[in-house]
């Protein structure tokens, strides 16, 4: 561990129980300037354990980025114990474009841990690796869906990991995915180096949703306050819904789809998803749920081809279960309000006899 009175942290010296602002330089732009990220680290007064909270490291995904900035408003926020690296935009080249990708249309999360030798992509992604990954205990990143997409708040883990596990249970949204991720993603490359990290999927790009806000904002005050980095309990939902198989239902045909779900909606077996119809309204065919489940993401587009995804759907073991999980998904008043939230992104109609 280092000397908890004074840590040098991106080339600064941060007292303990004090903050700083300051920026970890990734590469440089064509001019030959430096391109920089902006970070804030918040160290407690007493030691305990580092957790980076990251957001944007798709660039148009913002949900994350405005959770972090509300925390960062208030100046008295941060750990009594340990340290927090708060970084509202990993990805600033995506950022500035309005682009989930850099600009090489690569994607910086599929290129961790990096190569210092490689493409321009994984050579970020080894300084943002070294500099934060690996003088971290433990990690937060936050997501969106991807474009014309929304998501319900979800956080996603590998379940055999008991470290991310715990982290993901302790967060408290209303469901949680089991999950390594994929080969170079962030979280899977951070956990497997020895930093236990977790992904939060919530709303949509290029906005911040306020229910979506408040889910994060939450979550990354309780992970602190399970990690003993924060006093307090957290503040959890009385159930979570832990899911380990998920499902896009795919559009058959083209067309305007009349959705009958939203986000957060449970559904059992056979039960009407969507309706694929012509322009002039000629009915197509009916998408209809393959088991029963929860609605963890859908499509904020109506129009389709053949093969889109449209819904997807978290697998239930029962009817029962979905009446279960909807009944403490509406008791609980951040769920409920989510849900209500994120409907209003989308038509929704009860499908015709």
């Amino acid at each position: 561990m280092k000397d908890w009175k004074t840590q040098t942290w991106f080339g600064h010296d941060v007292d303990a129980g004090t903050h700083r602002n300051t920026e970890l330089e990734i590469t440089e732009s064509y001019s030959g300037r430096n391109i920089t990220i902006p970070i804030r680290v918040i160290r407690g007064v007493e030691p305990g354990p580092t957790v980076f909270v990251t957001g944007a490291l798709h660039g148009d995904e913002l949900n994350g980025t405005g959770a972090i900035r509300s925390l960062l408003a208030n100046p008295e926020w941060g750990p009594v114990r340990g340290n927090v690296l708060a970084v509202p935009v990993l990805n600033i080249l995506g950022f500035e474009r309005h682009s989930r990708y850099l600009p090489d249309r690569r994607d910086l999360n599929r290129c961790f841990p990096g190569n210092a030798s490689g493409s321009m992509a994984t050579r970020m992604a080894k300084v943002i690796f070294d500099a934060i990954v690996l003088q971290s205990d433990y990690g937060i990143d936050l997501h969106t869906a991807a474009v014309r997409r929304t998501n319900y708040p979800n956080v996603r883990c590998d379940f055999k990991n008991q470290a991310c596990k715990r982290l993901a249970t302790a967060f408290g949204a209303g469901v949680v995915l089991d999950g390594r991720g994929p080969k170079g993603a962030f979280r899977r490359e951070a956990t497997a180096a020895g930093c236990p990290t977790i992904v939060v999927e919530g709303g949509e790009v290029w906005k911040v949703e306020p229910s979506v806000l408040e889910c994060m904002t939450r979550g990354v005050v309780n992970v602190l306050k399970e990690l003993d980095m924060m006093d307090g309990e957290p503040e959890l939902p009385e159930h979570q819904v832990m899911l380990r198989q998920t499902k896009w239902v795919r559009a058959e045909r083209g067309g305007f789809m009349d959705m009958h779900v939203s986000p957060g909606s449970t559904v059992v077996a056979g039960q009407p998803l969507a309706t694929n119809s012509s322009l002039v309204h000629e009915e197509h065919n009916r998408l209809e749920a393959p088991f029963d489940g929860i609605v963890i993401g859908m499509s904020t587009l109506p129009a389709v081809q053949p093969g889109e995804p449209v819904i997807h759907l978290g697998k239930l073991s029962s009817p029962r279960r979905a009446k279960f999980v909807e009944k403490h998904t509406q008791a609980d008043d951040m769920q409920r309000t989510t849900q209500e939230h994120l409907s209003t992104n989308i038509q929704v109609t009860e499908p015709m006899d």
